[in-house]
């Protein structure tokens, strides 16, 4: 009945989250018209830039350290803290269109390199570095990402959020990365610019649905290398632009644009990402991972039962109604009942574990739960992470109560500094390693490197906000009594009998993260995919589904193997099944490493740092996430088992 019932939440848990009737609450659409001078409606249309990025290199960098055309009159929209954090430098740039005009060739700058000249080498040869690593534009327009749309593979379309600078044929011939898209890069050891872009913006009119003028439904480019022989008076046809490797001649560089408008009535503003998001063609490999997920919960939540109804059921039975002389002849988890309640070595650092754990499974639990019901979409930027940043530091509270209560349990009394590590610990070490990987990214001028200021604000609300309630917390969980036992721990420690292979503790944690492991790995090529190779994450509803799978697996993984160690007459169970859970951030961490050699072609030692450096406070949360699962699971079970046994 129970299993019928979480099966049944599960389902309308991802009911609810894959549901599209959401869309972007606080996010409100923007109608456009001809006429000037409505209050309602308007005329002009500013495409931002963001920065430009690359699978190549984790160092992004901003619009303008590109030799790029700049805007006059710049404005920067203000970024939240999830910007920040990710490096997104958003900007107005110098390409402004009016509603319904089209337009078919107009030059926005010309930028000229003169021989000799250093300033002007120096900038030729970043636009090159940017173009040999294959840097992408990403420009938005109405909050919309425009992009480029090509066929792949099978006749699909892929709609993709950037394009990139230009390309490279290399001296050996080989077209790099765009150019093969056309066989007139051909001239080796050559760079070819894409300094003309052809933009198409459809529209959905609002004159037959009772609501004036129109709203942007969709933004999509075709970036071109065009030579421009007349600068002033560009005719956007022509051979490709060219700048060779060895800068032997002044190179001048027109870019252009041309622009028209499409009506299309049957998309609606709210599925207007859709287009984006169907030409990536993941929804069925989604499907298998959950499936595949599904078949190991089930199998475990078999085992699981087997052992609480029938095993479990025959010992307490039987426990129950032998003399206590045969007892001592017995052997089993019934032997162990004086002292599997003993205090932990390091209790202390594992109290404090525990407590940083129980913070991030909160925080993650409301963040997909948000992000389920669309308030953390694509189109809200920055929204994911700001949202786990603020709920991380107002989630102190319950890290303070849980590390208090079970080191108060545990027979600690060093409360000082049981609530100083709890606060100061693990969010210590994710910031040193942070600051670390900001202070490479400062001295390569990347735009992810965060500003002074924010670090500052980062540490006002962690000291200013998170440590106080902290405290807090920690100072109900110590006026709490100690969680009572249902039974009592003997003066004199029990000696454990000698352990199969199986049963030793090394290789009862390295099998206990495997299937954890099993029911993630497939999302954690999405999740990776998103943050490295800078593709769109938005199935927050496979992620729910699969985090719920991820709970189950963990508890049911470190119950059984808890259960077969009691069994075998070892007690060392509390710090045994935080890690047996925990191992699977080892996995993780193994999986990361395939991940950057097979998939990734990241080259230089500052990106490797970077990505090294960032996947390792991703393994440290992940560690404290799933330990934390298996170790309450653990000790429910563990106290479940021995409230129902008599001990005399």
């Amino acid at each position: 009945m129970k299993r019928r019932i979480s099966i049944s939440f599960v389902l309308v848990a991802y009911y609810f989250c894959s549901s599209s009737a959401f869309y972007l609450p606080g996010l409100a659409p923007v109608s456009f018209c001809t006429e000037k001078g409505l209050d309602d409606c308007q005329t002009d249309i500013q495409l931002f830039v963001n920065r430009l990025d690359s699978v190549e290199s984790v160092l992004p960098y901003e619009y303008d350290v590109f030799d790029f055309c700049k805007d006059d009159k710049e404005k920067r929209p203000s970024e939240n803290l999830g910007q920040v954090l990710f490096g997104e430098r958003i900007e107005s740039s110098p390409y402004k269109f009016q509603f319904k005009n089209n337009v078919k060739c107009q030059a926005v700058c010309t930028n000229t390199y003169k021989k000799g000249n250093k300033l002007d080498a120096a900038k030729l040869d970043f636009l090159k570095m940017g173009m040999q690593l294959n840097y992408q534009h990403h420009w938005i327009i109405d909050n919309m990402p425009v992009t480029w749309c090509y066929d792949v593979e099978d006749n699909q379309k892929y709609c993709n959020p950037g394009f990139p600078i230009g390309c490279l044929v290399a001296a050996d011939g080989r077209a790099k990365d765009a150019c093969v898209i056309n066989s007139e890069f051909n001239k080796r050891s050559t760079f070819y610019v894409f300094n003309h872009v052809d933009i198409k913006i459809t529209y959905h009119s609002g004159t037959s649905e009772g609501w004036s003028g129109a709203r942007l439904v969709a933004a999509t480019l075709e970036p071109r290398s065009i030579k421009h022989n007349d600068e002033k008076n560009p005719t956007c046809g022509g051979g490709p632009m060219e700048v060779p490797a060895e800068f032997s001649d002044d190179v001048k560089i027109t870019y252009t644009y041309a622009v028209t408008f499409e009506e299309n009535n049957t998309i609606k503003w709210a599925s207007r990402w859709d287009y984006i998001l169907v030409s990536m063609p993941h929804t069925n490999i989604q499907w298998f991972s959950i499936m595949n997920s599904l078949v190991i919960v089930l199998f475990l939540s078999g085992m699981v039962a087997m052992i609480m109804l029938r095993t479990l059921h025959k010992d307490i039975a039987r426990y129950n109604q032998v003399d206590q002389e045969d007892a001592q002849e017995e052997s089993g988890w019934k032997q162990v009942h004086g002292d599997v309640f003993r205090p932990p070595r390091k209790g202390m650092l594992l109290s404090v574990f525990l407590g940083q754990g129980t913070q991030i499974f909160i925080m993650t639990f409301i963040t997909l739960f948000l992000a389920c019901l669309g308030f953390l979409s694509p189109a809200n930027r920055g929204a994911l992470m700001t949202c786990s940043v603020v709920l991380w530091v107002l989630l102190g509270t319950p890290a303070g109560y849980v590390s208090a209560r079970l080191y108060k349990t545990f027979g600690g009394e060093k409360w000082k500094t049981n609530v100083l590590l709890t606060a100061l610990l693990c969010p210590g070490i994710v910031f040193a390693d942070f600051f670390l990987m900001n202070l490479i990214l400062w001295v390569e001028g990347s735009s992810a490197a965060i500003p002074f200021g924010t670090l500052v604000a980062i540490l006002a609300m962690w000291f200013g906000i998170s440590v106080p309630l902290t405290f807090v917390g920690a100072y109900f969980g110590f006026k709490k009594p100690a969680i009572e036992q249902p039974v009592r721990t003997n003066q004199i420690p029990r000696q454990i009998p000698e352990q199969s292979f199986f049963t030793k503790p090394i290789p009862g944690i390295v099998m206990g993260g495997i299937l954890p492991f099993g029911c993630i790995f497939i999302q954690l090529f999405f999740i990776l995919n998103s943050i490295w190779s800078h593709q769109m994450y938005y199935m927050f509803g496979f992620l729910f589904l699969v985090f719920i799978i991820l709970l189950i697996t963990c508890s049911e993984a470190t119950i059984l193997l808890c259960y077969f160690h009691l069994c075998a007459e070892d007690y060392h169970w509390w710090w045994r099944s935080f890690l047996t859970s925990g191992f699977t951030a080892v996995y993780l961490f193994i999986y990361a490493v395939h991940y950057f050699f097979s998939k990734l072609q990241i080259i230089g030692a500052a990106s490797t740092i970077l990505y090294f450096g960032y996947t390792m406070i991703m393994v440290l949360i992940f560690f404290l996430f799933t330990g934390t699962i298996g170790f309450f699971a653990c000790f429910w079970f563990v106290n479940k088992i021995y409230s129902v046994v008599k001990v005399d």
